[in-house]
């Protein structure tokens, strides 16, 4: 089977550069004797970088560069020359990306906006010659400070796609049907369940021109927090989603049973997500009439905004986009 193109963890090892040598040198020539020190700095390490772009969605590019190393400085040089800097290594990363430390998971840093720069790894300094060590009591220092190590450490990048909206259901549930309708996104779509194997972004147009972004990620079941299924594994793609809308298939046996299992698995991975506002839409309701769809109703959770909709009709889908404009809005 053919591997995606969307990867969203790479682990890298980050190697910064060696900081160049001050020089330890006395001026000599014909003209001058006992010239006094001279000996000029040494260059900075090179940095690793990480720079963001928005033109980009995914770490596949990354995937096989396990090791980024940056240049070393130069040493610093008689007449005061100072070294050359070492060549920063600049990584390009979708926006979105976090990096962790590997060993202690503690968060370095993450990357939000496109041409954000963060120096992810910082290269060693470099030293001073011994012309900075001159004095009226030392009047020939000859010795000079040596460069900084750069830094070596693995790093894990982490990308969670940025969205306003995030689709959350069972497989089957008709997310990736909606998405497909509402948006230009071209997910694939199939009678079987977990056909969505990876998160699929759509920019949902609406009225006077404006819009928001729609991010579908695989569907979750009981026990993904222990891991069945696909897991929690996408879930880091809503996280920073403004609001959830929740899907649950008509014919379901137990619609609001299925919007409390959704929610407890989301609790288990991380409880933040609870405070997110939420919309439940009821999927496939071109197969249910008036007077069903009203007893239907009586068994919906109270106090959250819920609508029937068929994405195969049309039906109620720009009352969903209403909702989700408001509650986005409010």
């Amino acid at each position: 089977m053919a591997q995606s193109n969307f990867i969203d963890y790479v682990k890298i090892c980050s190697r910064s550069g060696h900081g160049g040598g001050g020089s330890a040198h006395l001026h000599r020539d014909k003209q001058t004797a006992k010239g006094g020190p001279d000996g000029g700095d040494g260059g900075r390490g090179g940095h690793i970088i990480l720079r963001g772009n928005s033109q980009l969605w995914t770490l596949l590019h990354l995937q096989y560069r396990k090791h980024i190393i940056a240049e070393n400085g130069q040493n610093g040089g008689p007449s005061h020359s100072s070294g050359a800097q070492g060549h920063d290594e600049v990584l390009e990363v979708p926006l979105g990306t976090i990096a962790r430390n590997a060993e202690t998971g503690e968060l370095m840093c993450e990357i939000t906006e496109d041409g954000q720069e963060i120096i992810l790894t910082p290269g060693g300094r470099g030293g001073q010659g011994n012309a900075h060590y001159k004095s009226a009591t030392n009047q020939t220092p000859r010795y000079a400070q040596p460069g900084e190590p750069g830094i070596e450490e693995w790093v894990i990048l982490e990308l969670k796609l940025l969205a306003d909206v995030g689709l959350v259901g069972f497989p089957n549930a008709g997310k990736s049907t909606l998405l497909s309708v509402v948006s230009a996104a071209k997910p694939k779509i199939a009678n079987y369940a977990f056909t969505t194997l990876e998160p699929n972004l759509g920019v949902v147009a609406y009225r006077d021109y404006r819009s928001f972004v729609m991010a579908d990620i695989p569907g979750i079941i009981e026990g993904a927090s222990e891991g069945r299924g696909l897991g929690l594994r996408f879930l880091r793609h809503i996280e920073r989603n403004s609001m959830l809308l929740f899907m649950v298939s008509c014919d379901s046996a137990d619609i609001a049973e299925e919007y409390k299992i959704l929610l407890n698995e989301l609790e288990t991975y991380n409880p933040e997500l609870l405070d997110k506002k939420r919309i439940l839409a009821i999927t496939k309701s071109d197969m249910l009439d008036e007077e069903l769809e009203e007893e239907m109703r009586k068994t919906l959770p109270e106090g959250l905004p819920t609508v029937f909709i068929s994405s195969i009709t049309g039906k109620n889908i720009t009352q969903l986009k209403d909702l989700i404009w408001n509650a986005l809005n409010s």
